[in-house]
């Protein structure tokens, strides 16, 4: 008897934070690798600021004072609470 498997499901969740399997995937990367949950948590729940993107994204970045007060831009899909990507915005100013 063979078991068929159906394609792996779309998000992933860390912690309590729902992700995309591409987060997931880029996470691996060094740079990204630094990133606390607990910042993505913040920046979903306060942002100090918030964008929509044309394609419905969400755009959200929150100050990280633990990283000499950088700015983290988290994305997120256009329901609002899954992540898409997280990074350290060079450009953001307030």
């Amino acid at each position: 008897m063979s078991v068929t498997l159906g394609p792996p499901p779309a998000f992933c969740y860390v912690g309590s934070v729902k992700t995309t399997r591409y987060f997931m995937a880029i996470r691996t990367r060094p740079d990204r690798a630094r990133i606390r949950d607990e910042w993505i948590e913040r920046a979903i729940q306060a942002p100090v600021r918030e964008t929509v993107q044309v394609d419905g994204r969400i755009r959200r970045w929150v100050e990280v004072p633990q990283d000499e007060g950088r700015y983290l831009r988290v994305i997120l899909l256009p329901d609002g609470e899954t992540v898409h990507n997280a990074f350290f915005d060079r450009g953001f100013v307030l």
